[in-house]
């Protein structure tokens, strides 16, 4: 007799108000994991940025994608602004900053690659 498989839920709930925000490695840029691929990088995030934060340059390893909840992204090729959606393609490489402020949620298939390691560099 084989034992009984076992039971996973079907759906898992995150309190993501009761979850505190975790500081990133660039000033005024926090950051709370909503779900974490569990055998790969892929992950969900919320973040959120005080306005005039900057992420400095780095590649996307896989295809990124970002949703405005408020404020607003901005790079070289536009402007996502509140309830509006921008995607990367695999091996794009820019920078960002947020003149002002913003909370979004991203999916990542894998973390990027930051070519600066501080928002001083370059």
């Amino acid at each position: 007799m084989e034992p009984e498989p076992e039971q996973v839920p079907g759906s898992v709930y995150v309190d993501v108000e009761k979850m505190p925000w975790q500081p990133t490695a660039f000033p005024g840029i926090d950051i709370k994991i909503l779900f974490q691929e569990p055998d790969g990088e892929g992950f969900t995030a919320m973040f959120r940025a005080e306005p005039g934060a900057r992420l400095p340059m780095h590649r996307h390893l896989g295809v990124e994608q970002t949703f405005i909840l408020e404020g607003s992204l901005v790079d070289d090729e536009g402007v996502c602004t509140a309830g509006n959606f921008v995607w990367r393609h695999p091996g794009s490489v820019h920078e960002a900053y947020t003149p002002d402020g913003l909370l979004g949620i991203g999916i990542f298939q894998q973390p990027n690659e930051f070519l600066e390691m501080d928002g001083n560099d370059g």
